[in-house]
């Protein structure tokens, strides 16, 4: 089975599939028609009784055209395609579903409106194609007029469409009320002809309100006898028609000049009724109207009332003026931008699905702006909307404050901020700039290292650490997206180090200088003789071979020095004049091979410092073997008036520590070096480990002493396999 596009359901919110000959009921197209509809209604309802009341319409010459009988032709017209139009336009059931079958359609207004609807439309003006004399065929042919105002019941069905907004209640009222006055000045005035008639008829009757207006104007009535009585003469329709609705609208509004009154039973009759008319009328639609103005002007009493809450309010706490003119200004420029309507309160009127939905377009300018949401499905953006809070700041307000914890995340929407660190400003943010805290990068909640505030009127939208975290939680394929693509213009925790341009150039001079010295290291370091070990232990294949040259070259000198050989004998000494140039060239070598270790590569930088930390264990025992040498060449300078023995290499690296230059000893035999016994004074010890090597290193400045050694054997005959050979104590 092939489950292709087409039979697939298709899960998504759309408008309703109908067919092409289906009209929606709230369509741009239908909600025109039906303004139309209206304003052609309200012409009939005008126009009707006024043709009735004044007779206008008379048989037209040969040759001319009738334009108020073309008029309400193209009127006939419109209203019958009104009706075809409702055969096929849908509606909302029972249920509150929207029936969209074309059956149901025409079943429902067979039943209800078709009958009005097709009564209101018939051509009635073709009756006046024929000539007629009698009063009475005119009289009925007037009264099938009055079913064309049968399309008023199109405005009641839908008034609740028309209602819904209030300027559009206010002008329906107005409208109403104007065409009730119309209708009772026809009434008027065809009560009025008709006393003039029967006055005519019985002079003793008294003179009605046309009577008397006829004689004001000196425009008096007379009477015709062809065929039947007939009026001639008398006001203009037009006066007549003023002087009707000038006296209906007094009424209506219960004010009575009385200039025209009523003098006939007739006309008292009637007065009484459109008395009582005119104050349920009154009182329907004026009262409804001023409930409507109240309405339409609630936001700008809201918005009074807050103010003087406000001043209020900084009167009452004695507020300082310039916090009070920053509250006022915050006020005033909030209302402008909401109209005082609470967005959280309207979207609690909506379903879950349907405020998401609003929320994206609220927030659609910081997804469209930043690179980091392109990514994300509409599930997450849905997510990120709810939980997206929105901001107004005016001129001077601090968005955050120095020490204050940096839990959200800013995206400037418009506007411009500035941010402040120890009173001066290291950052302008603007449009589409993003500050705040990498959170979701450590743990923890930072503080801020500065002072943001608004230049200008900013709106801000913010985003809570928590929901956010929760959000990149869920969607971990957004969550690396966005820590990808998410670029923050400005971190509140990091601080800035300030420093002067001078400092800044000396620095770079010294890394310069830094860079093109020459790499040394002292001769003595013990990472230099380190090297040098590993250097003949493992070749030169670990090390630069340059370096390797260098070391080996001082530690030839350095060898050469203390072991004091000269031609291959084993007795060297120095005298007493040549030991300031022996010093002096020692000092020279000493201080000349330096090598810079900054300068290494890191790798190898790394490698020396772990080298060094383990040759700590190396420079103490080379200590203590310092402090034996200079007790020992001690005591050969105490003896040196006594006798001149020499002291040999061999005995030396017995007594001063053969153990530790890597030769073997025997431990089958007790061996003793046979020293004199005597002890210097203390202030004949040097402690100075760069003298005790001069004074090593050439043998010949000191006396000749001879130390000869001699073994013995012990009681037992030899020493113990684990016991090291005793020397004689000096």
């Amino acid at each position: 089975m092939n489950l292709g596009g087409d039979l697939l359901p298709q899960y998504r919110q759309e408008t309703p599939k109908t067919s092409p000959h289906i009209i929606l009921h709230y369509s741009t197209f239908k909600t025109i028609w039906d303004w139309s509809i209206l304003a052609l209604t309200f012409y009939t309802a005008f126009m009707v009784p006024y043709n009735i009341a004044f007779k206008t319409r008379e048989h037209p010459p040969r040759g001319s055209i009738d334009m108020v009988a073309l008029m309400d032709s193209i009127v006939d017209v419109i209203f019958f395609a009104d009706i075809l139009l409702n055969f096929h336009t849908t509606f909302v059931g029972p249920g509150g579903e929207v029936v969209i079958e074309p059956t149901i359609i025409r079943c429902n207004y067979f039943k209800s409106w078709f009958l009005i609807d097709l009564l209101s439309c018939l051509p009635y003006d073709i009756f006046y194609m024929f000539k007629h004399d009698d009063e009475r065929v005119g009289s009925l042919l007037s009264a099938l007029k009055v079913v064309r105002l049968l399309r008023l019941g199109r405005v009641a069905r839908k008034l609740d469409n028309y209602l819904e907004y209030g300027a559009a209640t206010l002008l329906l009222l107005l409208c109403a009320y104007v065409l009730v006055a119309h209708w009772l000045a026809c009434v008027w005035f065809s009560i009025g002809e008709y006393e003039v008639k029967i006055r005519f008829l019985t002079p003793t009757m008294p003179e009605g309100w046309l009577t008397k207006l006829s004689k004001e104007l000196n425009l008096p009535f007379n009477y015709t006898f062809k065929n039947r009585i007939r009026l001639v003469g008398g006001p203009q329709r037009s006066s007549a028609y003023i002087s009707a609705l000038y006296f209906t609208m007094s009424c209506l509004s219960t004010v009575g000049f009385g200039n025209i009154a009523s003098t006939t039973d007739n006309e008292k009759v009637f007065g009484v009724c459109m008395m009582i008319i005119s104050a349920l009328l009154y009182a329907a639609i004026f009262g409804h109207m001023t409930t409507i103005i109240q309405q339409m002007t609630s936001a700008t009493i809201r918005y009074h009332d807050m103010i003087a809450n406000v001043r209020e309010f900084i009167k009452l706490q004695e507020v300082p003026n310039e916090l009070a003119e920053r509250v006022m200004d915050y006020v005033v420029s909030t209302w402008a931008m909401t109209k005082g309507i609470d967005t959280l309160k309207v979207l609690g009127y909506c379903p879950k699905d349907m405020k998401a939905d609003i929320c994206v377009h609220l927030n659609r300018k910081v997804f469209n702006e930043h690179a980091c949401f392109r990514l994300a499905s509409d599930g997450c953006l849905r997510q990120i909307a709810i939980h997206l809070e929105s901001n107004h700041a005016a001129p001077g307000d601090l968005i955050y404050h120095t020490g204050e914890s940096v839990d959200a995340l800013w995206f400037v929407v418009s506007g411009s901020l500035e941010v402040i660190q120890d009173e001066e400003v290291v950052a302008i943010l603007g449009k589409g700039d993003v500050f705040g805290d990498e959170f979701w990068k450590q743990l923890g909640t930072g503080q801020s290292a500065a002072n943001v505030r608004a230049l200008t009127y900013t709106d801000l939208h913010s985003i809570k650490k928590d929901k956010l975290m929760e959000v990149l939680d869920f969607y971990k394929a957004f969550a690396n997206s966005f820590a990808r693509n998410l670029v923050l213009t400005y971190n509140l925790t990091h601080r800035l180090k300030f420093r002067k341009v001078v400092d800044v150039k000396r620095e770079k001079e010294l890394n310069e200088r830094r860079k093109n010295e020459k790499l040394t290291v002292p001769a003595e370091h013990p990472v230099r003789k380190l090297l040098f070990r590993m250097r003949e232990r493992h070749g030169t294949r670990i090390f630069p071979s340059q370096i390797f040259a260098d070391l080996k070259q001082v530690n030839y000198k350095q060898q050469q020095f203390k072991t004091g050989r000269s031609s291959g004998s084993k007795i060297s000494t120095v005298s007493a004049e040549n030991l300031p140039k022996e010093r002096q060239s020692f000092d020279y070598a000493h201080h000349t091979d330096q090598i810079d270790l900054s300068a290494l590569p890191p790798v190898l930088k790394i490698c020396f410092d772990r080298i060094e930390e383990k040759m700590k264990v190396v420079d103490q025992v080379s200590h203590k073997l310092d402090h034996l040498k200079k007790l020992v060449f001690g005591l050969y300078n105490s003896n040196s008036m006594e006798t001149s023995p020499t002291l040999t290499v061999d005995s030396m690296n017995r007594v001063m520590g053969a153990p530790f230059m890597g030769h073997s000893s025997s431990w089958g035999s007790e061996t003793t070096s046979k020293l004199p016994v005597y002890i210097p004074p203390l202030q004949n010890l040097s402690t100075d480990l760069g003298s005790s090597e001069v004074k090593m290193s050439r043998p010949d400045f000191m006396p000749s002493i001879y130390v000869e050694d001699e073994t013995e054997e012990d009681n037992s005959g030899s020493f113990g396999k684990d016991s090291p050979p005793k020397l004689r104590r000096i």
